[in-house]
């Protein structure tokens, strides 16, 4: 029968014995705190749930696959949604994330190592917190204080994934000729609309809410890539203001149930 054995004595050999990353890293205030025993044993737990948990879910991702049912309604394989309520029970999601917002903290080191256990154990299953980071990282490089307020800690629990719409049916790499547009609106606000295709992870059963950051173009944009906008919006929140959609500096953000929605002007 098929195993997954984490190469822990290679990562460990890598990250202490030829980078020697915990003394550097120990430099660093935020990391002040960080020893190898730490580092070791976060790797260790982290090769278990990949080995344990994600690798024998492999066979129920290939025979059966997502199913859709209609409606926007996307039914993942067998076993995924329990993987993700351990994952999210384990802290997982959480790893490498702000402080400020829920997350441990811990080096990208940490992190880079982890996911590459994810990645081998189970590549399909792996993408779905894989683009939620992703998601992340841009809402906390280019997002608004209200905004990272509102999705950062729901995404960094897990509570909430993400994804990244970027291209579209006429474009393949050249993401320069999109046609997605966010139009401004009397208000202030902008409607997205647009067609996207490729959308790893963009529909299923996994969590309440789907941020989809969405790549558009401002009416008087230039030609290419560099006046793009980025929105974020969850598929449904108690909260109203979830389905508006926030512009940001980066990729634009429609929601997952309509993908025409309102974006506020992008900070300045």
């Amino acid at each position: 029968m098929p195993q997954y054995t984490p190469p822990l004595r290679d990562m460990q050999f890598v990250l202490h014995e030829v980078l020697g990353s915990t003394e550097r890293l120990r430099e660093l205030p935020q990391h002040a705190d960080v020893t190898r025993e730490l580092t070791d044993q976060v790797i260790e737990e982290g090769g278990k749930f990949c080995a344990e948990v994600l690798f024998p879910l492999n066979r129920s991702g290939d025979e059966e696959g997502c199913t859709y049912a209609g409606n926007g309604v996307v039914t993942t394989p067998k076993g995924f949604k329990e993987a993700w309520t351990l994952f999210k029970e384990g802290g997982w999601p959480t790893l490498t994330c702000d402080p400020a917002y829920g997350g441990q903290g811990l080096p990208a080191t940490v992190g880079i190592a982890f996911q590459e256990m994810l990645n081998a154990a189970n590549q399909a299953w792996a993408m779905y917190p894989g683009l939620t980071h992703g998601a992340y990282n841009c809402l906390m490089e280019h997002g608004t204080e209200a905004q990272k307020a509102l999705y950062l800690p729901r995404m960094v629990s897990g509570e909430w994934t993400g994804t990244m719409c970027l291209t579209e049916p006429h474009c393949g790499t050249d993401l320069g000729m999109l046609r997605s547009k966010a139009e401004p609106k009397a208000d202030g606000s902008f409607a997205i609309t647009g067609t996207k295709i490729f959308i790893s992870s963009g529909e299923h059963d996994l969590a309440d809410n789907i941020v989809h950051l969405v790549l558009a173009r401002l009416p008087d944009a230039p030609a290419g890539t560099g006046a793009s906008r980025s929105s974020s919006c969850p598929s449904s929140s108690p909260m109203p203001q979830a389905h508006s959609a926030h512009a940001t500096a980066s990729p634009a953000v429609a929601s997952k149930k309509r993908w025409a929605s309102m974006a506020m002007p992008p900070a300045r």
